[in-house]
């Protein structure tokens, strides 16, 4: 049994990643009516609007769940709104996750938690997690200035634990699925691949942008400093890219870049995988399209193992 599909309640183990903004009900409950798992961001800070998406969620019967970003809540509001909904899936980011573990659980809710490198995973592994979101450096938004990918990341983290894995980073469909299974991990989680969505609220200028970008469409931004970003490639970061450092305020247009469609506003996030994206699809066709073609592949590596060849 995937232990990812027993906790999240999904079809299909295939997570949309909890983007600022964008991962709001109408793109998540395309994303689970399509068989995977909607994922309705905090990170925002905009606690009684991230409710209300919940609570639309909710409404929907449809499975999904819920991001909490520790080092972005003002305060337990949100943590204690999510124990008190009837929530079945969380992930949680950005700092430990010692002090939300237990009340989620004793809510009998599931907690991933996001880790960038092997000594994180140790942690939260101690801590009491039910599973790791492995984010390898190919992924966009905030990264660990320290890279390792994700096809590194996913065997160290096997290596030395077995929780439940959801690979994150450089994958938009069933090649990728199938190599992040064939290295331990029973689940996907996708960000740029459903920003570039039809249903992904987002400016036709940013999903165009991500389908026009080559594999190294991308920055790393603010590498000696915090936060870290990866976005896509554009005037606005190019300046920040050769300056080496991001002030405070490059985020101040960040919903104007997201949906105002101005790609100098603010860094664009989005990972290495944008290189890959080469049309908008809605999400029942990513899905669908993932789906198929991790199957395809899965059959043909095991008719491989069954005759012991090579191809």
């Amino acid at each position: 049994m995937n232990r990812v599909l027993a906790h999240t309640g999904a079809r299909y183990p295939i997570l949309q990643a909890p983007m600022g903004w964008i991962a709001r009900s109408p793109l998540a409950m395309a994303v689970s009516r399509a068989g995977g798992l909607g994922i309705i961001e905090t990170s925002s800070g905009e606690t009684e609007n991230c409710q209300h998406e919940i609570a639309a969620m909710l409404a929907s019967g449809l499975p999904f769940g819920v991001n909490l970003p520790i080092r972005f809540l003002k305060d337990d509001a949100m943590l204690r709104y999510v124990c008190e909904s009837g929530i079945r899936f969380v992930t949680t980011s950005a700092g430990s996750p010692a002090k939300f573990v237990a009340p989620l659980k004793a809510a009998g809710i599931a907690v991933y938690h996001a880790v960038p490198t092997l000594e994180a995973a140790l942690k939260c592994a101690d801590a009491g997690v039910d599973g790791l979101v492995v984010e390898g450096s190919e992924g966009g938004g905030f990264k660990n200035p320290e890279e390792v990918s994700t096809l590194v990341l996913l065997q160290a983290i096997r290596e030395k634990t077995d929780l439940p894995l959801i690979a994150a980073g450089g994958i938009v469909d069933g090649r990728g699925m199938a190599a992040a299974f064939a290295l331990g991990a029973e689940a996907i989680q996708m960000g740029t691949r459903f920003v570039a969505c039809a249903e992904s609220p987002v400016h036709s200028h940013f999903k165009q942008a991500i389908v026009d970008a080559p594999t190294t469409g991308t920055y790393m931004l603010n590498t000696k400093s915090s936060p870290c970003i990866r976005a896509l490639k554009a005037p606005f970061t190019q300046s920040l890219h050769e300056s080496g450092l991001m002030g405070p305020d490059a985020f101040q247009g960040i919903q104007d870049v997201y949906f105002g469609g101005n790609m100098n506003a603010a860094p664009a996030l989005a990972g290495q995988s944008a290189g890959l994206v080469h049309e908008v699809l809605t999400a029942e066709q990513i899905i669908a399209h993932t789906v198929a073609e991790f199957h395809s592949i899965s059959a043909r590596m095991g008719q491989w193992a069954q005759a012991k060849t090579f191809g």
